[in-house]
């Protein structure tokens, strides 16, 4: 039978322990007491190749890929203890997608990054935004797509499958902009390409470390 995610108001259990960020009330994912580089990024649907789990579990790859995280967490909380860490999930942001959807999965998001933090399980923000109503306050009274997030910190952000198009690139690099500008990180991991375009001369914003998308890795000879 289809869950439907409805019927439990969204998962609330996963953020019975959570503080909220905003009027919107986004879960906050807290601060860690120290910044850690992944060693790299496997995809939650290739975990099992990276043997010895040195790896972050990341979720830059198609969202059904990893419904399960979403409906069913609490069993995959023992599996994931196992690896250095993950990268809060990657839910999709459209730019066409109606404005309360991009809302309900940046809350996802940090609803799920926020409950496997409580586990014990060190957690690193993915960051994504739509359009530009996520990332400004042109509609908003504030920024949803930075809400939950820590300032000062280690952040994450994926380009794979996302920057394909000028357009893309360009909204891409505006909500990149406005994160910088918002968050302040200290350290940004970039999952997949790193265009010219939308990354030229940010340099000295913050440190940027970029890793391989999973079939460039492993097509570079990565086991």
């Amino acid at each position: 039978m289809h869950k439907n995610l409805i019927d439990d108001g969204f998962r609330a259990d996963l953020v019975e322990t959570a503080f909220f960020d905003g009027d919107l009330e986004i879960p906050i994912i807290e601060k860690p007491d120290k910044i850690i580089i992944p060693n790299g990024l496997v995809p939650f649907s290739n975990r099992k190749r990276d043997a010895e789990r040195k790896c972050f579990v990341c979720f830059y790859e198609h969202d059904i890929r990893f419904f399960d995280i979403l409906t069913a967490t609490d069993e995959y909380i023992e599996d994931l203890q196992q690896y250095p860490g993950i990268i809060s999930p990657d839910c999709s942001l459209y730019l066409d997608m109606p404005l309360c959807l991009q809302i309900a999965n940046i809350y996802m998001s940090r609803a799920v990054g926020h409950y496997f933090q409580s586990k014990g399980i060190y957690v690193i923000p993915n960051i994504r935004w739509g359009d530009e109503r996520t990332y400004t306050t042109i509609e908003l009274p504030e920024k949803v797509a930075f809400l939950g997030v820590p300032k000062h910190s280690i952040v994450s952000v994926g380009t794979y499958g996302c920057v394909k198009s000028k357009e893309a690139k360009f909204y891409f690099r505006e909500g990149l902009l406005a994160m910088l500008d918002e968050l302040e990180p200290e350290v940004v991991l970039v999952y997949g390409a790193m265009p010219r375009q939308i990354f030229e001369g940010l340099e000295n914003r913050t440190r940027f470390v970029n890793y391989p998308d999973w079939i460039t890795y492993k097509k570079a000879g990565g086991r």
